[in-house]
């Protein structure tokens, strides 16, 4: 029985390897383009922030585990990136030629009465980015992006704080769905290949860190979870500092100068990938498991549901963080998605998750889920987009739903799936 169980085990640390591992093949690439017969009614945006500065930058942390100098950037620490900002503008820039290629859009339009809705947590990262997507897509008009707290001051819509509350019959359906997946144990062992490729990527034996901590490699051994915070502790959290870094200068170098994001080092783009899986390891590892991806995302999962609803508005645009996208995204119940030309897994930087409302010819309403985001080349060259040469677009689509014969989803079956899980948190709370 004993080898048995082992055997359980290893299986299990196997295949939560493997999810996390595993080379993503190459999708093909859609525009967001009309829906033959389908008239565009509304779109609702959940959007993550654009190319920040690293959160730890200022601080003494990323200086000591390199003996080379990071790349010179340019803001506070964890605030929206001057090419940030411009990246975003001209995604904004795409969405109001595709919207106005659609006809939910008028020229130079100006909307008024509660028309459009920009709301943002209240960062400085997110703000601005539904500052610069809204200059973007309405140069004529000057919008009030909508926040709630004080700048830097989280909104629980966004970051709630939500565990502590939960019944212990939902507490534990959640440790069983951590422990299915081989434990926080299995996902510091399955990271150990990662973090070599950063060490050597940053000189890391070399560095005043390693020297003050007799280390010639990243600890991977102490990580553990806390429930009650969904968040991740343990030295592993340092190499996702460093790993945040890393794939933030790899954006923030032009295409022709990614050796220099890697100090030197040449790597593959596959190598980028890995680099960029251990800072996404939480989002990806806990937050994408149903139980805990539901009690994060209820909160905005209830704006997105009450803003589908909403037959005065066109046009919503809620700006969040990527374990907004890693957590809505698997509490709708999506399939299993692979992302192309981009170095991260579920959420890229400035990604956006589109739902569109769309009334087909009998009068029926329709939904089409889509995630958009910039390529790696299209971020590090600032390429200009346009209908001829969109952002990447990959259709989501929801386990347990009927779509029609064009891939579209009734509009009343996507709005029952919000409010089960909605329904589902506030019983668990």
């Amino acid at each position: 029985m004993k080898g048995r169980g082992t055997m359980r085990k290893s299986k299990a640390v196997f295949w939560l390897c493997a999810f996390f591992v595993a080379f993503f093949t190459f999708a093909g690439q859609t525009a967001l383009a009309s829906e033959n017969g389908y008239r565009l009614a509304k779109v609702l945006v959940l959007s993550r922030h654009n190319l920040r500065t690293p959160t730890s930058n200022g601080s003494k942390v990323l200086a000591s585990l390199t003996p080379h100098a990071w790349f010179d950037w340019t803001g506070a620490p964890g605030d929206l990136s001057l090419k940030g900002g411009q990246l975003e503008t001209i995604m904004g820039q795409y969405f109001r030629q595709w919207l106005e290629n659609e006809g939910l859009l008028e020229a130079n339009a100006v909307p008024e009465g509660g028309e459009m809705r920009f709301y943002a947590n209240s960062f400085q990262r997110t703000v601005a980015t539904a500052h610069y997507f809204s200059a973007g897509m309405l140069p004529m008009a000057n919008v009030e992006i909508e926040r709630h707290f004080a700048l830097n001051e989280s909104d629980p819509v966004f970051l709630p704080k939500p565990a502590a509350s939960f019944s212990d019959e939902f507490r534990a359906r959640a440790m069983r769905e951590v422990e299915a997946m081989g434990g926080v144990n299995g996902l510091g062992k399955c990271m150990e290949p990662n973090t070599k490729l950063i060490a050597d990527v940053l000189d890391f034996k070399d560095s005043r860190y390693a020297r003050e901590n007799g280390l010639t490699a990243f600890p991977v051994q102490d990580l553990k979870f806390d429930f009650d915070t969904l968040r991740l502790t343990g030295s592993l959290i340092l190499a996702g500092r460093a790993s945040d870094a890393l794939s933030l200068q790899y954006y923030e170098a032009e295409e022709k100068e990614a050796a220099r994001a890697a100090f030197g080092h040449t790597l593959t783009f596959a190598q980028w990938r890995d680099v960029s899986k251990v800072k996404d390891m939480g989002i990806t590892a806990y937050f994408q498991l149903p139980t805990m991806a539901k009690a994060f995302a209820a909160p905005l999962l209830d704006v997105m549901r009450d803003e589908l609803l909403n037959d005065g508005r066109s046009f919503t645009f809620l700006c969040g963080h990527d374990v907004n996208l890693s957590t809505v995204l698997p509490s709708l119940g999506v399939e299993e998605y692979t992302l192309r030309d981009t170095i991260e897994e579920k959420a890229p930087i400035g990604a956006k998750l589109v739902i569109e409302k769309r009334i087909g010819e009998n009068g029926e309403a329709y939904v089409s889920l889509k995630l958009v985001y910039q390529s790696a080349r299209q971020m590090q060259n600032r390429e200009p987009l346009s209908l001829n040469h969109p952002p990447v677009v990959v259709p989501i689509k929801l386990q347990g739903l009927q779509a029609n014969g064009d891939g579209l989803y009734l509009f009343d079956d996507v709005i029952e799936r919000f409010e089960e899980v909605i329904a589902e948190v506030g019983e668990a709370a």
